[in-house]
């Protein structure tokens, strides 16, 4: 017992050791050297690093927020999609964006049997009506009809699209030089 105890306490003193020797080393660090005060200190373009401000990573500005009701707005991945006409036209599978952020057409998986089959078809955003979901099981109507969408050409990640879009509803892309 006696052994445990002396080792003890040496370790115990090892500790206070080291830890007095990072405390004075880094006061040293801080401190100018001896006989040079501030009056005859030579002249640098830049402060001193302790006087330059240091910004913490955490110090972000507050997010904004915004409060949507849940009557007020719904997710639209997975939500399935309907002609005017009552027609299945598929579900939404993604959303295309331009490169300034706006939302320009969404990808529908279109026709199959549980998805096998199926393909997609890119169509205008402006081509769909969203009035009438309320909940997870309404739909979206999309303002085309089934052979029209059948028609049209597969999409093709990485490829051009081609976006099918109500009579006179598409604005094309900007070409970007």
């Amino acid at each position: 017992m006696r052994a445990i105890g002396a080792l003890t306490r040496a370790l115990s003193l090892g500790v206070a050791v080291v830890a007095g020797v990072a405390v004075a080393t880094s006061r040293a660090a801080e401190e100018p050297p001896a006989g040079q005060t501030e009056a005859n200190a030579p002249a640098t373009a830049q402060p001193p690093a302790s006087t330059v401000p240091v910004t913490p990573k955490d110090a972000a500005p507050p997010p904004s927020v915004t409060i949507i009701g849940a009557s007020d707005a719904h997710g639209v991945l997975g939500r399935d999609v309907r002609s005017a006409a009552d027609e299945d036209m598929g579900r939404i599978v993604d959303v295309i964006v331009d490169r300034d952020g706006h939302v320009r057409a969404a990808v529908i998986d279109f026709g199959g049997f549980l998805g096998v089959g199926s393909r997609k078809i890119v169509v205008d955003w402006n081509a769909m009506r969203f009035g009438k979901i309320a909940n997870k099981k309404d739909s979206i109507t999309l303002e085309l009809t089934k052979a029209q969408v059948a028609a049209a050409p597969e999409y093709k990640e990485d490829t051009p699209m081609v976006v099918l879009g109500a009579s006179g509803s598409l604005q094309p892309l900007q070409a970007i030089q």
